[in-house]
């Protein structure tokens, strides 16, 4: 049978050791390449082609494990997540960029080898959490998804606090602050923070 070529990225290079010498004990996987960030993950993959590229998510300086898959992912090359990270608005970015799987680091070296082969076909494979989380989304596909700061700030809304203060009491910056409430106003329809309490009291989102 023909080996399923990959690339790894991750910008650990003790965590590249790690799978290089997990993968390099099965003979039906050959590693062809290792790459410390996104930047040099697309430029890699563009050049070598393998099956399957293996995607940390975050990344450092420069774009994230997010970004590289949306440059990297296609018929020929699919981009299997192998990360730490299982929140709703982790799995949906990477999902939409066109991830063909997404695995978490906890799972046993023989899900990941299964995994592997399933991405290298174009099947979808995703961690038993991370398929939790995916049924619960299209479950309430009608509810906006919002992220855990997301309704955290949506509670201090609700409690009549301004920007400072809200940057205050989680402890960011009143920038985040007002970037989160950006993405809240357009997830909720709205325009004011009026409205988005309204919104969100009838939709029962407040924590």
């Amino acid at each position: 049978m023909t080996s399923v070529r990959i690339l790894l990225c991750d910008d650990h290079a003790v965590v590249r050791a790690g799978l290089l010498a997990l993968l390099g004990s099965t003979p039906d996987i050959e590693v062809v390449g290792e790459a410390g960030s996104g930047e040099e993950a697309v430029a890699m993959a563009a050049k070598l082609r393998p099956d399957v590229v293996l995607m940390d998510l975050q990344l450092g300086p420069g774009i994230d494990g997010v970004e590289a898959t949306r440059r990297i992912a296609s018929p020929d090359v699919h981009v299997l997540v192998l990360t730490t990270y299982d929140t709703d608005a982790d799995i949906t970015r990477a999902i939409e960029a066109g991830a063909t799987g997404y695995l978490l680091k906890a799972e046993r070296p023989e899900e990941l080898f299964t995994a592997i082969h399933s991405a290298a076909r174009g099947r979808t494979t995703l961690s038993a959490p991370v398929a939790t989380r995916v049924m619960d989304q299209l479950r309430g596909a009608g509810r906006p998804s919002l992220t855990d700061r997301e309704t955290d700030i949506l509670g201090q809304l609700a409690r009549g606090l301004g920007n400072r203060d809200i940057a205050r009491a989680l402890f960011i910056s009143e920038a985040t602050v007002k970037t989160h409430l950006g993405r809240i106003y357009a997830k909720l329809g709205v325009d004011t923070r009026a409205g988005a309490v309204a919104v969100a009291k009838e939709r029962r989102l407040l924590p």
